[in-house]
């Protein structure tokens, strides 16, 4: 059972409770103390803060344990994690200090004037003149947030300002949210453009499918930076990855495999789009719905591509009637879709990379029975498959070459540095892809981005180490 920790703020009547009292409440509800502040001392009252250790589940039983106390008044109740969050996790620092009449005539008026002239005859000059360099935006309308949906940009705010945190630790790129109030697609686009002259790229995320696709596209044809949709693309790079080492241990080719991808959403097509680069020619999308199929009729324009790829398969049918036979499963839908008789149903040396949080679409006990190679979207099973993985690598790499786009060859070779970070001599059914926290990840993407880009000509810049 996954461990939480909680800050009970407690008033305690020492006429009618003893400390001994609460340590004993807390225990009989599964908690543990791990500590205690004293915030008022008193003798006939105190105040205290105690810090608890508990299952999930427990927190509740704990809280209800101590309101039952005679002589106990609970204050205030928080966790760990919302003491994380408090105030926000990312500030804005200056570069240098103003202390004199001198310094600020060189940063603000009258020196900066120069400056502005000088980006106006060059707007070029801006990347080595202005943040714009080494600055992303991370935004969402806060339509698809992690596994909770619809939630407005207000609630998207704490996944943002985490996106950004990570952006700066681990690749040193300065990130900055922008939770947007609107869900019109064209108000979204204009937004976007508008702010987009102080932004060097732009990570879009958290935005509800099929929306989500015209927004990138049109982005990405009417800006000259870098637009990454996250839940698309960066889902689908770190899936490849694991893909190519799951199929190394099972000694089998990407291009002899059968792969059954279901739930076609925004995640679900970009990974069937990366699976044809990459040389699939056994490719089975299903949606809720059933298998799209080649030659189909379909509403959804990327259904429709699809349905137009020659190496998707022609045959119609549920997942559970689809999966038998197949080499590969991928799941980016929703849990407990399949059981240890559906996986049976595959052909031997199996790989199965359920992904869907946080019940993958099988339990992963009844796989493991089954399967060669399991991956899951969660922390407490080997192969997490997370985008953490990709985009900090991948922006280090598009800001230092300043690319225009980050198009598919850049992708796949993203795919590809993640995958060799895992050494033939480390790789097994337990470990096909690297830690976030492994430090070869980020250098790696970073230059396999830089090379693509230079080789599709996309890149404005060679950096130094590349010359």
């Amino acid at each position: 059972m996954a461990q939480t920790s909680i800050i009970v703020r407690l008033e305690l009547d020492h006429a009618k409770v003893s400390f001994g009292d609460v340590a004993a409440a807390v225990s009989k509800a599964g908690g543990d103390i791990t500590s205690i502040d004293v915030i008022r001392p008193g003798k006939e009252s105190s105040i205290r803060d105690i810090t608890v250790d508990g299952g999930d589940h427990s927190e509740s039983l704990i809280v209800e344990s101590l309101k039952n106390l005679s002589g106990i008044k609970v204050i205030n109740v928080s966790d760990r994690t919302f003491l994380v969050h408090l105030g926000g996790k990312i500030v804005i620092q200056p570069t240098l200090p103003i202390r004199n009449r001198e310094d600020l005539s060189q940063v603000y008026t009258p020196g900066v004037a120069k400056v502005c002239k000088a980006i106006h005859e060059n707007p070029s000059k801006a990347y080595s003149l202005t943040i714009k360099r080494n600055t992303v935006a991370v935004i969402s309308d806060g339509t698809a947030v992690l596994g909770l949906g619809d939630i407005g940009p207000y609630a998207a705010a704490p996944v943002m300002e985490g996106k950004a945190m990570l952006f700066k630790q681990l690749a040193g790129v300065d990130a900055f949210p922008l939770c947007l109030d609107t869900r019109d697609t064209e108000e979204i686009i204009r937004t976007i453009k508008a702010v987009s002259p102080i932004f060097g790229g732009i990570n879009l995320e958290d935005i509800s499918s099929p929306r989500c696709f015209e927004i990138e596209q049109r982005l990405t044809e009417e800006l000259d930076i870098p637009i990454f949709h996250d839940d698309q693309h960066g889902t689908a790079v770190v899936v490849i990855a694991g893909l190519l080492n799951a199929l190394k241990i099972v000694n089998k080719r990407i291009n002899h495999v059968r792969i059954v991808v279901n739930g076609i959403g925004a995640a679900g097509v970009s990974i069937c789009k990366m699976l044809l680069d990459a040389g699939v020619t056994r490719l089975v999308p299903v949606d809720k719905e059933g298998a799209i199929i080649h030659g189909g009729k379909y509403e959804h324009p990327m259904w429709q591509w699809l349905a137009e790829q020659p190496q998707v398969e022609k045959e119609s049918g549920s997942l559970k009637e689809l999966i038998r036979g197949a080499d590969v499963f991928i799941g980016v839908s929703r849990g407990g879709l399949l059981n240890g008789d559906d996986i049976q149903s595959m052909n031997e040396q199996s790989i199965v990379f359920a992904l869907a949080n946080p019940e993958p679409e099988i339990n992963p006990e009844e796989a493991l029975a089954h399967v060669a190679v399991l991956a899951t979207g969660r922390s407490d099973y080997p192969n997490q498959i997370n985008n953490v993985l990709v985009f900090p690598g991948l922006f280090r790499g598009a800001l230092d070459c300043r690319a225009t786009r980050i198009n598919e060859p850049m992708k796949l070779a993203a795919a590809r540095a993640i995958a060799s970070v895992v050494s033939n001599n480390e790789l097994n059914e337990q470990y096909i892809i690297p830690s976030i926290f492994n430090d070869k990840v980020v250098p790696a993407v970073r230059k396999a981005i830089i090379e693509a880009a230079i080789l599709t000509g996309v890149a404005r810049r060679i950096p130094p180490d590349f010359r």
